[in-house]
């Protein structure tokens, strides 16, 4: 059977893929283990898509790995999975460095350990230089404590004179976003069968193609995404417009 990769248009590749990974946990229920345990096994399908989106030529894909509203989880689940998050940074690195990836995060990063920030900071220091896929990691994120924080810091700025109410409009905004570097994703996935986007880009996918898989996370495979890509290749994106006024 012909692989989704040889159907895809190489020329309607899109630019940014951000995924919510869901379902580690129901995936370890189902194998009777431990829910820690399906979030390690999530570790491989992290780097099996990782090297799948640089082989098509995806510039950006991010990863929602963590939301502010998991930090309410049971403190040995977080605990284990800060512990985790260490651990996966350090065995990555020098295949992230292989493939030419680089690193970047989004989030309320000051609430993690100290010893997670580290790792991290240090992880997007070796891998800076790369100029292939930029991997983006969503961590202690979500998209009401994104947009608050943008308005405060619009706020402050106004108040210290470096922006007027009148200056304000979607493009400052913009600027203020976690987001401000990259650009807004053109297809957003979701494993597991939830359909729903739990906190995530809210103000970036307004116009985002949303695909959605019954696959749980660690399920999810290299033709998973595929899949996905070539599902979103066959949709018309019309942008509050009509066909007709695209086809001309």
């Amino acid at each position: 059977m012909e692989s989704f990769r040889d159907r895809l248009n190489r020329n309607n590749i899109p630019r940014h893929v951000a995924i919510i990974m869901d379902g580690n946990g129901r995936w370890a229920k189902k194998q009777g283990i431990s829910r820690i345990f399906g979030h390690e096994k999530g570790v491989d399908a992290v780097r099996i898509t990782v090297e799948a989106a640089g082989k098509i030529g995806v510039k950006f894909l991010t990863l929602y790995a963590f939301s502010t509203e998991n930090w309410e989880r049971p403190k040995y689940e977080v605990d284990a999975l800060m512990t985790l998050l260490v651990q996966t940074v350090e065995a990555e690195t020098e295949s992230l460095m292989k493939n030419n990836v680089s690193l970047g995060v989004i989030g309320d990063i000051s609430k993690m350990p100290k010893r997670v920030r580290k790792k991290l900071n240090n992880c997007i220091d070796t891998l800076g230089s790369n100029t292939g896929l930029r991997l983006i990691l969503a961590l202690s994120y979500s998209s009401h404590w994104e947009i608050l924080e943008a308005v405060k810091n619009i706020v402050q700025d106004s108040k210290d004179r470096k922006v007027i109410p009148e200056d304000i409009n979607e493009k400052l905004f913009r600027k203020y976003l976690a987001t401000a570097d990259y650009p807004d994703p053109e297809l957003l996935i979701r494993t597991s069968g939830e359909q729903r986007i739990s906190n995530f880009l809210l103000w970036q996918i307004v116009y985002t193609e949303l695909y959605f898989t019954n696959k749980l996370w660690p399920d999810f495979g290299e033709e998973d995404l595929y899949e996905a890509i070539y599902n979103y290749q066959n949709r018309e994106r019309r942008f509050g417009k009509i066909s007709e006024q695209l086809n001309s």
